[in-house]
């Protein structure tokens, strides 16, 4: 991996067609792609899946299922950076090989749910970390939005310097893992005595039983992992982007598959299964055994480290989806345009961050973020069909004839690219039927979207006859 890519000071970065300047290398695309996976949820999800499934070896095997699954769609993202190296990301796939109005329900969603719901989340959790840790007397809702609004500055001033921070930030959470699991790991050794492992693998009969539960114990599973498609948001601002996204797409994956195994090994190890279920808090459970409180403390600092980076991650990367939209004419005129110093588009930036705040002030992050899964992986699972289209589209074929071929084809395609689709929706089957009321109420905000998409497109319409 190689450090973070430097433009001499006699050369110009270049610039896209849509005025984006490309100036990130293939490190600063790495730590975007573990920054968007690394959040709060490592933290904490271990105790939520042992509450699911019993046994070491079920815990431990749902996190590599995970991995798994995350592995095959960043194989299946990297060929479609490979292809379509635009801005936006997955919305640009859906767009080109199916609609525009299915590409702007996933921007209409993105920017309703998804992103700002996880984002609003993520910065009360840091708040209420950083309130516990610094004892300041402010209400958690204005640490909240002053850490948006630092973050949403910092990104307007420019790709480097939002890039920079966020990469800085995950070098800080792989440093607060890392201890994680060396003090876990020092706990275990000395201390074998303390968390019996169970001696059966499976905690029940194979039935449907055991299906479901594991089921359950995927969905905070696959939650944890989602995250690495982001990156795609701002291929044309990563130089050779056919070559530097796949890269980074397979790179950061799997570091965090490691990264995540150990962590949950650790907890299992120390913890044990019944205790693991037993705490909402996990990994400060780890460090205050093997290190009393100052290592339940030492571990806040990480989780702050680690809310703070997801939140520079996000703000960094989804407003590129909005500017897309805008740029297409399905949005605010205004969301498509570009500061002339910085080339970043600013009130894209700004949008994003203020409706975060606005949910978080709210007070209702927590009903917005249970209708993430739902939308998350349906749209997870419609990208990933999107290489089943350009496929057949021979695509492949013709850029191989005129010597401009891809530089990346997903291995194993179609079984790959055909299971991570079915995983994908059966995480979507499996929220509707635990869950339907939620899921309800994210379809129902998505399909507010097709009148808007209408609206949006009769405006461009009638600007572009307009003399």
């Amino acid at each position: 991996m190689s450090g973070p890519a430097q433009i001499p000071k006699n050369e110009k970065a270049p610039t896209r067609s849509a005025g984006l300047v490309a100036r990130l290398g293939l490190f600063d695309a790495t730590m975007i792609v573990m920054g968007g996976i690394v959040g709060s949820g490592i933290f904490i999800n271990p105790s939520v899946v042992a509450r699911s499934v019993h046994t070491p070896a079920l815990i431990l095997g749902a996190w590599v299922l995970g991995g798994v699954i995350a592995l095959a769609g960043a194989f299946i993202y990297a060929e479609l950076a490979a292809r379509l190296p635009a801005v936006g990301g997955q919305y640009a796939y859906i767009r080109e090989a199916y609609h525009p109005a299915l590409a702007f329900l996933y921007g209409w969603v993105l920017l309703l749910v998804i992103q700002t719901g996880g984002m609003a989340a993520v910065a009360v959790t840091f708040a209420r970390y950083f309130a516990e840790l610094t004892h300041v007397p402010v209400p958690d809702g204005v640490i909240a939005t002053l850490a948006l609004a630092l973050l949403a500055i910092i990104n307007c001033l420019g790709v480097r310097p939002g890039s920079t921070v966020q990469s800085a930030l995950m070098v800080l959470k792989i440093l607060a893992i890392a201890a994680l699991v060396a003090f876990g790991t020092w706990f275990i050794v000395h201390a074998p005595g303390t968390a019996p492992a169970a001696p059966a693998v499976l905690d029940r009969p194979v039935s449907l039983d055991l299906l479901t539960a594991m089921g359950a114990a995927m969905v905070p599973v696959l939650f944890a992992f989602g995250g690495w498609q982001t990156a795609n948001f701002i291929a044309e601002e990563v130089r050779e982007p056919k070559r530097n996204l796949p890269r980074a797409l397979l790179i950061g994956v799997a570091g965090v598959i490691v990264l995540y195994v150990t962590v949950n090994w650790v907890c299992v190890g120390a913890l044990g299964p019944a205790g693991l279920a037993a705490t909402s808090t996990p990994a400060s459970a780890v460090m205050r055994l093997a290190f009393g409180e100052k290592g339940a403390a030492l571990i806040a600092v990480g989780i702050v480290v680690s809310t703070l980076g997801f939140l520079s991650q996000s703000i960094l990367t989804a407003p590129r989806v909005y500017f897309a939209m805008a740029a297409d004419g399905l949005f605010f005129r205004s969301v498509a345009k570009l500061h002339p110093q910085s080339r970043v588009p600013v009130v894209a930036i700004a949008l994003q961050a203020i409706w975060a705040i606005v949910i978080a002030l709210s007070g209702r992050y927590e009903q917005i973020l249970s209708y993430v899964v739902s939308m998350d992986f349906l749209f997870f699972g419609l990208t990933a069909t999107c290489l089943f289209v350009f496929r057949r589209r021979d695509a492949l074929a013709r850029a191989r004839e005129q010597g401009q071929s891809p530089g990346y084809a997903t291995p194993g395609h179609p079984v790959t690219t055909a299971l991570f689709v079915a995983a994908s929706w059966l995480v979507v089957i499996n929220t509707i039927y635990k869950y339907p009321r939620n899921t309800a109420v994210g379809f129902a905000i998505l399909f507010t979207g097709i009148p808007v998409y209408f609206l949006w497109r009769r405006r461009a319409a009638q600007r572009t006859m307009t003399p």
